[in-house]
């Protein structure tokens, strides 16, 4: 694999939130940089876990997921899951196949939901939300909450900046289960 470099910096150090798990924001400088978290967040993950991705759009959501696509180790390309809602990537190393769902065009809550069958797929797989904030949190008490937004600053100097905030919610994620690791030393 390729070494990407990457310049990411813990902003805030990871802290727990009302007792729902553990926080931390970093730098993203590139789409590669990107790339790399999703990879290293892919590390963090295991069958049952529920993620789901907040920006705008062009924020990176698709290229953090396909970092996770890597990092699992699942086939086919992950792309934008906008028109089909979703996306199943079996695994080709014996790990957990990643569903990769965009809600963005679904309007309502998780009774909209209900038809993807996301709960069947839960427990084996993890599963990537693209826009899922209020529509699937009810399908897990314990899921990552990745928000991605544009740094603020001039444009031709930020244009590819992100700040990236990453929760944990639940007792999965209570002790932090390795989210301070996310911004530590990254390859050069």
């Amino acid at each position: 694999m390729e070494e990407v470099p990457l310049e990411a910096q813990r902003s805030q150090a990871p802290e727990a939130e009302s007792g729902h798990g553990a926080h931390t924001r970093i730098t993203i400088d590139s789409p590669g940089a990107m790339q790399e978290l999703g990879r290293r967040i892919a590390g963090l993950l295991r069958p049952g876990d529920l993620v789901l991705l907040t920006g705008e759009l062009g924020a990176g959501k698709t290229t953090l997921t396909r970092g996770l696509g890597e990092g699992l180790g699942v086939r086919g390309a992950v792309t934008s899951p906008t028109f089909v809602i979703a996306r199943v990537h079996p695994s080709l190393t014996g790990g957990p196949a990643l569903v990769h769902v965009d809600a963005y065009r679904l309007g309502g809550g998780l009774e909209e939901m209900e038809d993807l069958d996301l709960d069947v797929s839960l427990p084996e797989s993890v599963v990537v939300v693209e826009w899922g904030d209020g529509k699937v949190e009810e399908l897990s008490e314990d899921r990552l909450h990745v928000v991605i937004a544009r740094a603020v600053g001039h444009e031709e100097v930020l244009d590819d900046v992100r700040e990236v905030s990453v929760r944990g919610v639940g007792a999965r994620w209570d002790a932090g289960a390795g989210l301070q690791a996310l911004a530590g030393a990254l390859p050069k």
